[in-house]
């Protein structure tokens, strides 16, 4: 399953970069929390593609499964950080407007393990 879980990411990773990147764009990945297995596999795969393209990465975490505060505070990081896409796994329904507000910014919101509002 690792192996699937770094694809995935590195797969995500790779849609960011496909129009024109260059060393100073930032890709930024927001998981539901960074102690999950799956989630620390996704985030290990996202670096190392991130790596492999030239790009700037960022990662953060909630606290905990269903803890939305902190992804809707990293969503708006990125945003104000110039971010590229955001590779997320949104912890509920209450990050939709954050995540619509990064898409009217014209960054590309990748939803990775269920849909995003």
């Amino acid at each position: 399953m690792s192996f699937k879980v770094a694809a995935l990411a590195g797969a995500a990773m790779l849609a960011l970069v496909a129009g024109s990147a260059s060393a100073a764009d930032l890709a930024c990945l927001i998981t539901k929390n960074n102690t999950n297995p799956f989630f620390v596999k996704m985030k290990e795969g996202a670096e190392a593609a991130a790596a492999a393209a030239g790009l700037d990465f960022q990662a953060y975490a909630g606290e905990k499964d269903g803890d939305a505060a902190p992804q809707i505070t990293a969503i708006e990081n990125c945003v104000a950080a110039g971010a590229k896409g955001i590779l997320i796994t949104p912890s509920n329904d209450s990050v939709g407007p954050a995540l619509k507000a990064a898409r009217a910014a014209g960054i590309l919101v990748i939803a990775l393990d269920n849909p995003a509002g």
